[in-house]
C-alpha cells in the first residue's frame, strides 16, 4: 500500500459491491434471526435463540432438510458418474472434441428458468417427449412432476443433465493432467481398459472428485428455481427443498425471522457436510500426494 495505491484503487467497485451486496445482507439476515419481525405489524420484539429453537420442532424444516438430502444423494452422486463416463470420451483425441465439449456445456450457460419451462414440456404426461416415446411401446403414461414417487427423481435427472457440462469440464482437465508415465507403466503390468481406469485414473483424480462432490453438495442444498417453476414443493410437499421452503416463508408468508433463521441452519448444515467429506478424503488425498 505504501508503494502503489494503484491496485487497491481497481478493486475497490468490486470489493465495494461484495461488501454491499454480499456481506451486509447476510449480516443483516443473522440480526434478523434474533427477533421476531413482525413485517405487517411493524413489531420487532427481541427473542434470541427462539427462532433457531423453534426451528427443531418444526415438521416443515424437517421435511425440506430431509427432501434436501434425499436430492443430494441421487443427484450428486449420478451427476459425478455421468460426468466421469463423459469425460473419458471427450478427453480422447478424437475429432471434434471441443465440438462435443462445447455442445454438453450449454445448458450450463442457459438460463434456469428457460431449462425448467422446457423441462416440464418433457415431463407432460401423455403429450411429454418421455411419456410420447414410451407410449410406442405400450407403457402407461406417468405425470412425472405430479405423483409423489416420481417428482423427485424427476428434479434429480435434470440436474444431472444441467450440471454435466461444468462436471464434464472439471473431470476433463482432471484426466488430462494425469501424467503419461503412470499410463505407460500401467501398460507394462498389463493393465488395460477398465482396469487401467480403476488403478491410475480413479486415484489420481481423487482432489478433482473431492471438488465436485462438495460443490455439488452445496449445489443440491441450495436448489429453488427447477423447484419453484416446475413442482412448486409438491406433491404433498414431497419437492419442497429448504431453498423453496426458506423463499415461501420468508416471501409468502412473511416470516421473515424463521427465513433467516432457517438461511443458517442451511450454512450450518452445509459447513458440516463439507467438513465431513474432506474428513472422508483425506487418507486418499494423503496417498493421492504421496503417489
Amino acid at each position: 500500500m505504501k508503494r502503489s495505491g494503484t491496485p487497491y484503487f481497481f478493486i475497490a467497485p468490486a470489493l465495494l459491491h461484495l461488501v454491499v451486496f454480499g456481506f451486509l445482507p447476510i449480516m443483516f439476515a443473522l440480526w434478523v434471526s434474533f427477533f421476531d419481525w413482525k413485517i405487517l405489524k411493524g413489531t420487532m420484539p427481541f427473542v434470541g435463540l427462539g427462532k433457531y429453537q423453534e426451528l427443531m420442532n418444526d415438521p416443515g424444516f424437517g421435511n425440506a432438510l430431509l427432501n434436501s438430502a434425499k436430492y443430494a444423494l441421487v443427484s450428486v452422486p449420478t451427476g459425478m458418474a455421468v460426468a466421469v463416463l463423459v469425460a473419458l470420451l471427450a478427453s480422447d483425441q478424437i475429432r471434434a472434441a471441443g465440438l462435443f465439449r462445447t455442445v454438453y456445456y450449454i445448458p450450463a450457460v442457459c438460463s434456469t428458468v428457460a431449462i425448467s419451462m422446457l423441462w416440464i414440456y418433457v415431463y407432460l404426461p401423455e403429450n411429454g417427449l418421455i411419456n410420447a416415446t414410451t407410449a410406442l411401446f405400450g407403457l402407461k403414461s406417468v405425470d412425472f412432476l405430479n405423483e409423489q414417487g416420481w417428482a423427485m427423481p424427476a428434479l434429480a435427472f435434470m440436474s444431472v443433465w444441467v450440471g454435466l457440462g461444468p462436471r464434464m469440464i472439471i473431470y476433463v482437465a482432471g484426466i488430462l493432467g494425469i501424467p503419461p508415465s503412470l499410463y505407460e507403466a500401467a501398460e507394462l503390468d498389463g493393465a488395460r481398459g477398465w482396469r487401467r481406469f480403476w488403478s491410475v485414473t480413479w486415484p489420481m483424480l481423487a482432489p478433482t472428485n473431492l471438488f465436485v462432490l462438495v460443490t455439488g453438495t452445496i449445489a443440491a442444498f441450495q436448489l429453488f428455481t427447477p423447484v419453484y417453476m416446475m413442482t412448486r414443493g409438491g406433491p404433498l410437499d414431497s419437492t419442497d427443498v429448504l431453498g423453496y421452503h426458506i423463499y415461501v416463508e420468508s416471501w409468502k408468508k412473511f416470516h421473515v425471522s424463521n427465513a433467516s433463521a432457517q438461511s443458517f441452519l442451511l450454512l450450518v448444515v452445509i459447513g458440516v457436510l463439507a467438513a465431513v467429506q474432506f474428513k472422508l478424503a483425506k487418507r486418499q488425498l494423503e496417498g493421492y500426494s504421496a503417489g
